[in-house]
């Protein structure tokens, strides 16, 4: 006997099947921090900018904003400041921004930053005094 439950998931079956598959393109930039390098020195309560890369930005990327984080390695991991971003709402197309450095930052030989747009980016280690 066919019921209205069956014909309800044959029904269903069919508009399942009928809708064609698409592939989905996720797109990460990850641009490449040119400055700060490991030569790198800064001072807590200067103002310091930060560089990256903008000769491969993909099209559909060039309005988006970024967030640059700071921190530090630590036990092999990157511990980020999520709550204190030294930058937010910056175009990433700028390929820079400048910043006040904290005046309580924590002097480090570790310290790193990374660059958030739709995927991260590290600096690498460089000195806080």
């Amino acid at each position: 006997m066919f019921s209205i439950f069956s014909g309800l998931m044959l029904a269903l079956s069919y508009v399942a099947t009928a809708a064609p598959v698409q592939p989905v393109e996720l797109l990460a930039w990850s641009p490449a921090i040119t400055s700060p390098t490991s030569e790198t020195v800064w001072a807590c309560n200067s103002m310091q900018t930060v560089f990256w890369a903008t000769n491969n930005v993909p099209e559909e990327k060039k309005n988006s904003t970024g967030i640059l984080l700071s921190g530090f390695i630590a036990n092999n991991s990157e511990n980020l400041d999520i709550y204190h971003p030294l930058a937010t709402g910056f175009p990433i197309i700028a390929g820079q921004v400048s910043f006040l450095v904290p005046q309580n930052a924590t002097p480090r030989d570790n310290a790193i930053v990374v660059l958030f747009g739709d995927s991260g980016n590290a600096s690498p280690q460089f000195k806080i005094v």
